[in-house]
C-alpha cells in the first residue's frame, strides 16, 4: 500500500517501514534481508499472541523459515528488566547468535521490550518490528527508541537502536479495543499540534470515518504521522534538540502515568499532559486561547482523556523532576506558539505546572 524510508543524519538509507492490509508481505520482506537460512523468534505479549501469533507463524513457516515463538504477560507491568531476562534465557536455550533475528508482534510494550534485548542480546542482534496497535504503528516503531521502565519510571532504562525494518498491517487495527484506539490517537493528534496545522484539520474533518477505522482513511494517518516523526527523528536521531519536541505533553503526561500505576493508557495521559502543556502556553502567552480551546475540541471529538485524578503537588512535582527528560533541576518542557509549531522551554516553573495541571483535574 505505502512505503517510507528511514535514513540516518549522513542520509544512508536505515530501513524500510512498509505498510500493508496484511501479513503476507513479511515473507518478502525478510527474504530482501537475506535471513532465509536464519532462526526467527516472534515475541508478542498473551493477547496479541493469541490474535495473530499462529498467523504470522503459519505464514513463515509455510515458507521454510525456522520461527520460535516467546510469549509474555500483557500489559505494562511486564515491561521491565526480569522480562528480559526471560527472553535472553529463551534466546540462549534455543541457540540464538547474532545473525539471526528477533520479529517484535505487538503494540509499544513489545516493541521497546524487544528493541531493547536486541540491542544487549550478544551486543546486538536484528529485530524487525510488526506493530498492532495505532500507538505503536504511529509513534514507537520508529526513530529507535527502546527500553523498560525501572522501579515504576517510564522507559528509565534504555537505548537507541534501528530495527532491520518495520511492517505494519493496518487491519490488525480492527481487533484493538475502542480504548486503546483511542490512546494511540494521543499521539497521531500530538504530530498534528507540533508540526503540521493542515493535519490538525484533515483529523478534523475525517474524525467520523478515521473512528470508523475506514482502511483508506487510517492507512492515510498513519502515512502521515509517520512522515511527520521520520522527518524529526532523521534530523535528530539521539534527541539532542529537534527531537524533543515529540515529547509534547509527556512531561506531565508520564507523571500522571507513574502516579495512577499504569491504570491510564500511555496515551490517555499524554493526551492531558498535551492540554496541561497548552495551559502553560496561554499562560506565557505564546499561544492564544483560541488554539488551546481547538486542542481541547479536537481531543473531547474523538474521546480522548481530557480529565486525571487529582494528584499530591508536591509529590507530583517531585516526578516531574525526576522525569528521563529533566536536565538537572529544570525540567524540559515542549510548548507551542500555534497549532503545528513547537518549542522547547527549560524555564517552566513549578508554580506554572502546577497551575496548568488545574485545568485537566
Amino acid at each position: 500500500m505505502k512505503e517510507l524510508i528511514v535514513h540516518d543524519a549522513g542520509n544512508a538509507p536505515l530501513y524500510r517501514i512498509l505498510l500493508e492490509e496484511t501479513f503476507d508481505g513479511l515473507v518478502p520482506l525478510l527474504h530482501s534481508l537475506d535471513v532465509s537460512e536464519r532462526k526467527l523468534c516472534l515475541v508478542s505479549d498473551s493477547i496479541v499472541g493469541a490474535l495473530y501469533g499462529n498467523e504470522v507463524g503459519g505464514i513463515l513457516e509455510k515458507a521454510g523459515f525456522s520461527v520460535v515463538s516467546f510469549s509474555f504477560p500483557a500489559g505494562e507491568a511486564s515491561k521491565n528488566l526480569s522480562t528480559v531476562e526471560q527472553l535472553y534465557d529463551f534466546l540462549i536455550a534455543h541457540s540464538f547468535d547474532r545473525n539471526d533475528v528477533l520479529l517484535a508482534l505487538g503494540g509499544g510494550v513489545t516493541g521497546d521490550l524487544t528493541g531493547f534485548a536486541a540491542a544487549t542480546y550478544l551486543r546486538g542482534i536484528r529485530f524487525i518490528g510488526i506493530p498492532t496497535s495505532l500507538l505503536s504503528m504511529v509513534d514507537s516503531s520508529i526513530g529507535g527508541k527502546t527500553g523498560v521502565d525501572f522501579k515504576a519510571y517510564k522507559n528509565m532504562v534504555g537505548a537507541f537502536y534501528q530495527p532491520s525494518a518495520v511492517y505494519i498491517n493496518v487491519n490488525a487495527l480492527k481487533t484493538l479495543p475502542p480504548r486503546e484506539f483511542l490512546a494511540g490517537m494521543g499521539e497521531v493528534v500530538k504530530h498534528a499540534f507540533i508540526r503540521d496545522a493542515g493535519y490538525y484539520t484533515f483529523l478534523k474533518e475525517n474524525r467520523e470515518e478515521i473512528l470508523g477505522k475506514n482502511e483508506e482513511l487510517l492507512c492515510s494517518m498513519i502515512y502521515q504521522s509517520l512522515c511527520i516523526k521520520k522527518a524529526v527523528v532523521e534530523r535528530d536521531p539521539k534527541e539532542k534538540g529537534e527531537r524533543a519536541l515529540l515529547n509534547f505533553g509527556h512531561t506531565v503526561g508520564h507523571a500522571v502515568e507513574k502516579l495512577s500505576d499504569f491504570s491510564l493508557l500511555h496515551g490517555e495521559c499524554v493526551s492531558a499532559g498535551m492540554l496541561a502543556a497548552a495551559e502553560i502556553s496561554v499562560l506565557r502567552g505564546t499561544l492564544s486561547a483560541e488554539d488551546s480551546r481547538k486542542i481541547r475540541d479536537l481531543l473531547t471529538a474523538y474521546g480522548m482523556q481530557t480529565k486525571v485524578p487529582a494528584p499530591e503537588r508536591d509529590e507530583f512535582l517531585s516526578v516531574c523532576h525526576r522525569d528521563k527528560k529533566a536536565d538537572g533541576s529544570r525540567i524540559k518542557f515542549v510548548l507551542l506558539d500555534a497549532i503545528g509549531n513547537a518549542f522547547l522551554d527549560s524555564e517552566v516553573s513549578d508554580e506554572e505546572i502546577w497551575t496548568a495541571v488545574q485545568a485537566i483535574l
